[in-house]
């Protein structure tokens, strides 16, 4: 198995408890960077992996099929963790390197763990209160929503589709020992105050 581990923003202190746990219980650690190996080493010594920042194509391909070949033998055997700045969902590299690893070793898992993402800890540090509906890019535009408190979600996402969303899930009392997740035609109805709908066309 192969997790990607969020490491928040650079702080120590802003890893979470679940991410110190997974540190200790891992077999092994892989790191992109030297702040991300700084977070790492009080709990255990990482493995550096080399990620470059590079907008050519072909050496990220590349690089990420080598750090795929370093990781496989310890994610078939065990827990590999792989722990990044910020949350591997949001404007990582870590979904594209389970893609690799989905096609060198297929039998191989891959799942994340939140981590404080860029996002968040902007508003904290910035004194900025995000309690109105906001984008944000990398630079490109998005056919993504995220909505959260979504009491009525069936309803929703017929209304969402005549603007052309096809691709649905909600997520219910996320990390709640009574979590549950729905797809598409299995929405339903009414949902918890404690829930968030992710949309895409």
């Amino acid at each position: 198995m192969l997790v990607g581990l969020g490491l928040g923003p650079g702080n120590p202190e802003l890893l979470t408890l679940r991410a110190v746990r997974l540190l200790k219980e891992a077999d092994a650690v892989f790191v992109p960077g030297r702040i991300a190996h700084d977070l790492v080493a009080p709990y255990r010594e990482p493995v550096m992996l080399d990620f470059p920042m590079t907008d050519d194509e072909a050496k990220i391909r590349e690089c990420l099929k080598a750090n795929a070949i370093k990781i496989a033998p310890v994610a078939e055997a065990g827990l590999a963790v792989f722990g990044i700045l910020g949350d591997p969902n949001f404007f990582s590299t870590f979904s594209r390197l389970c893609d690799v690893i989905a096609k060198t070793h297929p039998g191989i898992g891959c799942r994340t763990e939140p981590g404080i993402s860029s996002i968040t800890a902007f508003a904290a540090a910035a004194g900025v209160s995000l309690n109105e509906g906001f984008t944000v890019s990398d630079g490109t535009f998005s056919d993504t929503k995220i909505l959260m408190k979504v009491r009525r979600p069936k309803e929703r996402a017929d209304q969402l589709r005549s603007e052309g969303y096809r691709e649905f899930v909600l997520v219910e009392r996320m990390f709640f020992p009574d979590m549950k997740v729905y797809r598409n035609a299995g929405l339903p109805e009414k949902s918890d105050y404690m829930s968030v709908m992710y949309a895409r066309k």
